[in-house]
């Protein structure tokens, strides 16, 4: 089980994604107003206990109308072998662990295969801020296939990522859906489907 630990990173995980964030293709807002804030997430467990992973919401406040993002991240205590240059996030000093490499959560094979495991319900998704703390507000449905996005040719599942994340008013979790929640700079909540 993941540990969170009390401390500092330096930069902030905001930081980073404040500059990270409006380079991508799928980056709705002003990049000249940028204003993110944490709204929400969840944590998985990697099984070998060298990767965190988050999947965190934030909001863009600098936005015309504020919009939601999920950054799907990884942390790992030496950079990824063979990751592209835009896979990278950027690096943080961690104040336990030391220097952190923070990838895009979809370019790492670690985090796609949790995800995988999450959506076919062999992961239990654990709270954002809690050590070894199951987070019940995350459903999903449990699928043994999924609709395209990112392929692994091991399992053939297929899973597609809301990156702008938009509230909905599902009723029911159809087969292979991951909800979570988040909540606007407002205080308003707000639910919508991640994957």
């Amino acid at each position: 089980m993941s540990t969170i630990h009390r401390t500092t990173m330096t930069p902030t995980k905001l930081e980073l994604l404040t500059d990270w964030l409006p380079k991508q293709s799928w980056y709705v807002g002003d990049a000249q107003a940028t204003e993110l804030v944490r709204a929400g997430g969840f944590r998985l467990d990697d099984p070998e206990g060298a990767v965190g992973i988050e999947f965190m919401v934030v909001v863009d406040s600098g936005a015309p109308g504020p919009v939601a993002y999920l950054v799907p991240m990884a942390y790992r205590g030496t950079a990824l072998a063979d990751a592209p240059d835009e896979a990278l996030i950027g690096t943080s000093e961690h104040g336990v662990l030391g220097t952190r490499w923070i990838y895009d959560g979809l370019q790492d094979p670690v985090v796609r295969a949790r995800l995988r495991a999450l959506l076919r319900g062999e992961a239990i998704p654990q709270h954002q801020n809690e050590s070894d703390t199951p987070d019940p507000t995350v459903t999903v449905t449990a699928t043994a296939t999924a609709t395209a996005h990112d392929t692994d040719p091991d399992d053939g599942l297929d899973v597609r990522i809301n990156r702008v994340l938009r509230p909905t008013e599902a009723t029911g979790n159809p087969s292979g859906r991951l909800v979570a929640g988040w909540t606007w700079p407002d205080g308003t909540a707000a639910r919508g489907v991640l994957a």
